[in-house]
């Protein structure tokens, strides 16, 4: 995480902000463009050398669908090498939900395309060649289907490894500041049961005097012995599960009070990759019309029922426009920097205000999958630097570059 508190600092970090399996993501994305783009060849080639005027047309309707892929393919590859170009402001991040939004938009004229084209099919029946029809919808299915298994194999989750911390970080540090000094407390727990840790920063180590009692949502409290552990104070006790408490630190007769919580990595959306998320789509489309082809051809060729084939593509357009409408609402709202996730905002300001300060201002928006941009205004209870809000806010992982006022 930067934290931004001068203009000499701001210019001193970078701003790339791509995700984190880019690159395998690229590489898969050109691979399914190179299959695709043989079967589009070898259809069309071969509907000319035997008269099939259905391969040549399924050969152009694969075109449509590499030239989707191929948009998400340059989408990566342009990230990629413009990443360190320090004229775009916030990095190269969003150029995945650029991409994806106008993805989108071709899945929702493709779908325009389908519904008008079975819609006068109905009203119009034509002559069906069942023997050419239904071995190209199977062989489209099948290279659809492997395009998918491409895009989708070797994915990356979104959640992060802590190294044997299972699902949770709570090597969460807090400074509490004193009249004798800045005090640094965190629930440690490196390949030890989890226990607080009292230590100063940069000076002795503070008094034994010392006991924190918790005070969990549901108002259950629990007091915390410290005993001298070398540079550093340690509850003798236990932390029990979930870390999610207000730490009241009582040092003397002065009380400084704190707040736990789970360590945040944002909602999943956050770290969706919006660019391979059309790609798939476009595949999974393509595959979904195929497999209702395939059903309505049979069922009209078995019956006899010919309105079989254009229902299946009034079918096939609506759940193609269903899923092009859910792409254009995440991507635009990301392109437009609307709030990625209400409830991270909420605990930000949770956050900053436990201790008395007021966040006066807030922005927060998506730089690109995984990252988080934040604008942070705080009027802090008591005159406190940049870096005492930038330990309150270490536990969010997805903000990678955060913005610091200080309103005295």
């Amino acid at each position: 995480m930067s934290i931004n508190a001068t203009p000499a600092e701001s210019a001193s970090h970078q701003h790339i902000f791509l995700g984190d399996g880019h690159a395998q993501s690229e590489r898969k994305t050109w691979t399914v463009i190179w299959l695709c783009g043989a079967m589009m060849c070898a259809e069309i080639v071969g509907g000319l050398l035997f008269g099939s005027i259905a391969l040549v047309a399924d050969g152009l309707h694969m075109s449509t669908h590499a030239g989707a892929l191929l948009l998400a393919a340059l989408a990566y590859t342009y990230a990629r090498r413009h990443a360190d170009n320090t004229s775009f402001t916030f990095g190269t991040g969003k150029f995945g939900d650029l991409a994806g939004f106008t993805s989108a938009i071709v899945l929702a004229m493709i779908a325009i395309l389908i519904g008008y084209e079975s819609v006068t099919r109905l009203l119009a029946p034509v002559q069906i060649h069942f023997a050419e029809a239904i071995p190209i919808a199977c062989v489209g299915l099948a290279v659809n289907i492997a395009s998918a298994w491409l895009l989708s194999s070797g994915g990356h989750h979104h959640g992060h490894s802590h190294g044997g911390h299972d699902d949770h970080e709570h090597d969460e540090a807090h400074l509490i500041k004193t009249p004798a000094g800045e005090l640094i407390l965190e629930v440690f727990e490196d390949g030890v049961p989890p226990r607080f840790r009292l230590r100063a920063a940069g000076s002795p180590r503070p008094t034994v005097n010392t006991r924190i009692t918790t005070v969990r949502p549901g108002g259950a409290t629990q007091v915390f012995a410290l005993v001298a552990r070398g540079e550093f104070l340690e509850s003798v006790a236990e932390i029990p599960e979930p870390h999610a408490f207000a730490a009241t630190v009582e040092i003397g007769t002065e009380t400084y009070t704190t707040v736990f919580e789970e360590h945040a990595h944002g909602h999943a959306a956050t770290g969706r990759d919006n660019n391979m998320r059309a790609a798939i789509i476009h595949v999974i489309a393509d595959a979904a019309v195929s497999v209702l082809v395939i059903v309505g051809l049979i069922l009209a060729r078995a019956f006899g029922w010919l309105w079989m084939d254009p229902l299946a593509g009034i079918i096939g357009a609506c759940v193609i426009a269903s899923w092009s409408y859910g792409l254009i609402r995440d991507t635009g709202a990301i392109l437009l920097d609307r709030i990625p996730d209400p409830k991270l905002a909420r605990d930000l300001r949770t956050t900053i205000e436990s201790d008395g300060s007021k966040l006066t201002d807030l922005h927060l928006w998506r730089l690109g999958p995984g990252h988080l941009g934040a604008i942070v205004s705080v009027c802090p209870k008591e005159p406190c630097s940049a870096d005492y809000y930038r330990s309150k806010l270490a536990r969010f992982d997805s903000l990678s570059h955060v913005t610091i006022e200080i309103q005295q």
